[in-house]
């Protein structure tokens, strides 16, 4: 944990979602259901790429899930090769960054 930037979204004492930055790849982005659409994601992705873009990088990568992929898409992110963990697809997408 000392080697990337994590973050939390918190209404009140709870927290409802959560994101982290490790060299170029963003991790542990997931949002609690009921908040799902509701724009935490967004946030907290425009907070990570505003982290990636400070420390100089002109690439994020995502492994998305099945169900992330169109998420990440609307925010800029094209789909670069698929990896499967047993049945388990996991998509791995990119973004340029504009710096």
């Amino acid at each position: 944990m000392a080697d990337r930037l994590m973050l939390v979204a918190t209404i009140g004492d709870e927290i409802i979602g959560t994101a982290s930055l490790h060299e170029d790849t963003v991790r542990g982005m997931y949002v609690r259901p009921d908040w799902q659409g509701r724009g935490v994601g967004a946030a907290l992705m425009d907070e990570v790429e505003k982290e990636a873009k400070a420390q100089g990088l002109a690439i994020l990568a995502v492994p998305s899930s099945i169900t992330a992929e169109g998420f990440y898409r609307i925010r800029g992110f094209v789909p670069v090769r698929d990896e499967f963990y047993g049945a388990e697809r996991t998509i791995i997408m990119m973004k340029t960054l504009g710096l």
